[in-house]
């Protein structure tokens, strides 16, 4: 996003609606946008705060394409055809089947609005975790901006892009998912941001929720308010 300086008045009402503090004042108490700190996920223009209407969205280019991705909700990801960080994650499991009996969903979502998180936290995750030989969701576009899936190393172009979120996601055998929750404490404290951890199994016959059991035992808080897909939707994979 830029600001047409022929037609700004400095006013300043667009600098508390900017999601990361990327819009300032500068010495001279011009009002700017500071280029290196915009995700682009063009909020300060859609509020239509701006009594000169100008702000505008200038013609992105590779790779800071990336940050509107996954800062623009507005914004298809050319992986799944889907808005937003592109990918409906474990909240369709029952159509989609990505997760089954005896496999743990997991989806490591760096960077929220207020914090926004640097391409290489993203990458220092998912390097960590792809030593357990985890294999990232083909339908992710993070998973597109690896240059190795194997080791999960990022293109390096795209490090230092700044993005309000972004989600690692891939699937895990049960008794995988401890060693995971090891790794992300582990890795934890070398991040310059924050992230959370979704994780979602298939309900066991008994009734029995498998990651339930999991994190519990790993000692980490878990969030009351779960979603719970309940079959409604038409099943795409069926298992036997």
């Amino acid at each position: 996003m830029e600001i047409n300086k022929e037609t700004c008045v400095n006013c300043g009402l667009c600098i508390t609606k900017c999601p990361v503090s990327a819009i300032v004042r500068d010495a001279a108490k011009q009002v700017l946008i500071d280029f290196d700190e915009c995700v682009e996920c063009g909020v300060c223009q859609r509020l239509r705060v701006c009594p000169t209407d100008s702000l505008y969205q200038q013609e992105l280019t590779w790779p800071r394409t990336i940050r509107s991705i996954m800062s623009d909700v507005l914004t298809i990801a050319e992986e799944s055809q889907i808005s937003g960080r592109g990918t409906e994650e474990m909240k369709t499991n029952e159509v989609t089947g990505r997760f089954k009996k005896g496999w743990i969903g997991i989806a490591i979502e760096l960077g929220r609005p207020g914090v926004a998180t640097r391409m290489y936290d993203v990458e220092k995750i998912a390097m960590a975790v792809a030593k357990e030989n985890v294999e990232f969701e083909k339908e992710n576009p993070i998973t597109s901006m690896m240059s190795d899936t194997a080791t999960g190393k990022f293109k390096d172009e795209l490090l230092n892009e700044k993005v309000l979120s972004a989600i690692i996601e891939f699937g895990v055998r049960e008794e995988k998912a401890p060693v995971i929750l090891q790794i992300l404490k582990e890795v934890a404290p070398a991040l310059d941001t924050v992230f959370s951890l979704d994780i979602c199994s298939k309900v066991a016959g008994d009734g029995v929720i498998p990651h339930v059991k999991i994190v519990e035992e790993d000692g980490m808080w878990m969030s009351p308010n779960g979603k719970v897909n309940i079959g409604l939707g038409r099943p795409l994979v069926r298992e036997e």
